[in-house]
C-alpha cells in the first residue's frame, strides 16, 4: 500500500516571487525535510511540487489524513491497541519539573531580574522546564496521566502552577477540537487567521510571530491563588521568573520550534502534519512524533517510538523535520514558508473563500490514504 502511485497537481508558478528566476532550479530554497525510507514518488531530496502561492492559505477539500491512516494501521497491525492507555511515569516527571521550577524561583528571590544569572536561569532552565510542562498538560489533556478524568484534571492544574497563567482548562477544549477538526477554518484554533496572514507575511512579521507565538495560542488571562501567595511570601521576582520562563518557552527557544514544525506546509508538499525524531524529544514528551500522535492520540508519549517501530511502512515514508531549531530559522528566512503555509478546510456546509485556490486532487500521499481508507472499511 505504501507503494501506491501518487498524483501531483501541476500548479502555475509565479516566478516574480523568486527574484525573477526563470526555473525552479534557480534560487529556490533547498529541501528542508527528510524521508527515512524514500519511495519512488519521493526521493527525499528533490522538490516534488512547485512552491505555494504566498497570498493565501492552502485550501484542500479532502478529509484530514490521520483517520484513514489510523484505520489502515489497525488493519495491518491490530496489536497497536496494546500501546494505548495511561502512562504512570507522567505524574512523576510532572512532580519533578514543578519542584525544580519552584525551587529555582525561590533561590532567585534576591537576584536582580536583569542580571546574567537570572536571565540565564530563565531561558535555559525555566524556558525548558515550562515548555516541558506545556507538553505535560498536552499529554494530560488526552487523559494519559491517570485512568480517571478527575485525576487527570488535578494533575493538569498542578502542572499549570509554574506557568503563571491558568490556561489548562481552556487548552483542553481547543486542543481536542484541533484533533477532531484538523485544519477546519473557524474551528481549529491552531490555524493562523486572515489578519495574521496580512500583517505577518514578511521576514519581520515572521520574526515577531516566532518570538511571541505563545500569545497566538489559546492562553487566557487570569491569576492563580498560588501566584498571589508566591508574591506575598517571596516577593515579585520568583513570579517574574515563572512568567518569563513561560514566555521564553514559547518564544525563540530550541523546543519552541515544534509549534511551527508540526503543521506548517514545507517544500511545496501538500502534507499537513510533520514529525521530528531528534534528541529534543527527551525534553518534550516525544511530541515530535506528531504524525503518530495524531493517528493514535490514546498512545502515551513513552510508547510513540514503539508505534513508529511497529508500522515503519507507514511512517518512514513520510517526510519529517531533522531539527526543531532550524525549523524556526528556516521559517523566518525562507520565502517559501510563512503564515500562509497552512492547510485549511472550509467549515462543513460552507464554501471556501472566493479568492481561495482549492485543491481537491489527491496529492502527496492523500491518494494513498484514501485507498487505504476504502480497504479498511
Amino acid at each position: 500500500m505504501s507503494d501506491a502511485k501518487t498524483k501531483v497537481v501541476d500548479i502555475p508558478v509565479d516566478f516574480s516571487y523568486y527574484g525573477g528566476a526563470e526555473s525552479l532550479s534557480e534560487g529556490r530554497s533547498p529541501r528542508r525535510t527528510v524521508v527515512a525510507s524514500p519511495t519512488a514518488q519521493d526521493d527525499g531530496k528533490s522538490h516534488i511540487a512547485p512552491p505555494q502561492d504566498p497570498s493565501d492559505f492552502l485550501w484542500i477539500m479532502t478529509e484530514e489524513p490521520h483517520r484513514s491512516r489510523r484505520m489502515a494501521i489497525l488493519k495491518a497491525h491490530p496489536e497497536v491497541t496494546k500501546l494505548m492507555g495511561h502512562e504512570p511515569l507522567t505524574k512523576y516527571v510532572v512532580l519533578g519539573v514543578v519542584s525544580l521550577q519552584l525551587l529555582v524561583a525561590y533561590l532567585l528571590r534576591n537576584t536582580k531580574i536583569l542580571s546574567p544569572l537570572f536571565l540565564f536561569c530563565v531561558y535555559v532552565i525555566g524556558g525548558s522546564a515550562n515548555h516541558n510542562l506545556f507538553l505535560a498538560i498536552h499529554e494530560i489533556t488526552h487523559n494519559l496521566g491517570f485512568k480517571g478524568i478527575k485525576a487527570n484534571k488535578a494533575l493538569a492544574m498542578f502542572a499549570n502552577i509554574p506557568i503563571g497563567v491558568p490556561y489548562c482548562a481552556a487548552f483542553k477544549r481547543y486542543h481536542l477540537e484541533h484533533h477532531k477538526y484538523l485544519g477546519e477554518d473557524g474551528i481549529d484554533t491552531d490555524l493562523p487567521t486572515k489578519l495574521e496572514l496580512l500583517c505577518l507575511n514578511n521576514v519581520l512579521g515572521k520574526v515577531f510571530f516566532a518570538t511571541f507565538q505563545i500569545f497566538f495560542y489559546a492562553l487566557r488571562p487570569g491569576f492563580l491563588v498560588f501566584d498571589y501567595v508566591l508574591v506575598k511570601t517571596c516577593g515579585v521576582r520568583p513570579f517574574i521568573y515563572l512568567l518569563a520562563s513561560s514566555f521564553f518557552a514559547g518564544s525563540l527557544h530550541p523546543l519552541a520550534g515544534h509549534f511551527i514544525a508540526e503543521h506548517y506546509v514545507w517544500d511545496g508538499l501538500y502534507q499537513e502534519t510533520y514529525s521530528y525524531y531528534g534528541p529534543l524529544n527527551v525534553l518534550a514528551y516525544n511530541v515530535g512524533y506528531h504524525n503518530e500522535h495524531h493517528d493514535f492520540p490514546s498512545v502515551p508519549w513513552t510508547r510513540l517510538p514503539a508505534l513508529r517501530a511497529l508500522a515503519p511502512e507507514f511512517y518512514d515514508t513520510i517526510p519529517s523535520h531533522p531539527s526543531w531549531p532550524m525549523v524556526t530559522i528556516n521559517f523566518i528566512r525562507d520565502s517559501e514558508v510563512g503564515i500562509f503555509a497552512r492547510i485549511k478546510r472550509p467549515m462543513k456546509g460552507r464554501a471556501p473563500p472566493a479568492s481561495a485556490c482549492t485543491k481537491d486532487t489527491k496529492v502527496a500521499g492523500e491518494k494513498e490514504d484514501s485507498d487505504i481508507s476504502d480497504d479498511a472499511k
